[in-house]
């Protein structure tokens, strides 16, 4: 049983493992949902600023994979892999990413797309194995900004297209 001082939020029990990272972005719900749902927007906006994407497999559903390589400013190629746990449209996407099928130092994300009057608010947390990876993570990677980065391509992204739908 733990005690907390009375007012105080408790703590998560896995909050030394988390990065939760949230952005409210000026476009409807069901279309920050789909940029997660298609390869064809995913490689427009995935990743930190100057990052871009090649995706080798992409199957969107409870149990499919994402398959792909960040290619880095520098040059520097990141194989990566996601595996879709869990997909409740256009509210919740929960997903498994690591290097490859079976990474040890996989960690879990849970992406949350909440109406904001005519935005969205979408929160993305993530949860490693340990303290150390995640520390790593934030650390040598810069996770926490990498992954502010990423909604703010989001943002741009879904913006623009709501932008043109408006001018079409």
């Amino acid at each position: 049983m733990s005690a907390t001082r009375r007012g105080a939020p408790a703590q998560s029990a896995t909050a030394d493992r988390e990065v939760v990272i949230s952005r409210v972005i000026d476009a409807p719900r069901e279309l920050v949902f789909e940029a997660f749902t298609e390869v064809r927007h995913l490689s427009r906006w995935w990743g930190p600023e100057g990052f871009t994407t090649t995706t080798r497999s992409f199957e969107f559903r409870a149990g499919g994979v994402w398959d792909f390589v960040m290619h880095g400013p520098d040059g520097t190629d990141y194989t990566e892999w996601i595996s879709w746990t869990e997909i409740a449209p256009p509210e919740r996407i929960a997903l498994l990413h690591g290097e490859s099928r079976g990474d040890p130092n996989a960690f879990e994300s849970v992406l949350t797309f909440a109406p904001d009057g005519a935005a969205t608010r979408i929160v993305m947390r993530t949860v490693f194995p340990t303290k150390e990876l995640r520390d790593e993570a934030v650390e040598k990677y810069h996770a926490i900004e990498g992954g502010r980065q990423t909604l703010s391509n989001l943002a741009a992204y879904v913006t623009e297209i709501v932008r043109k739908g408006v001018e079409d």
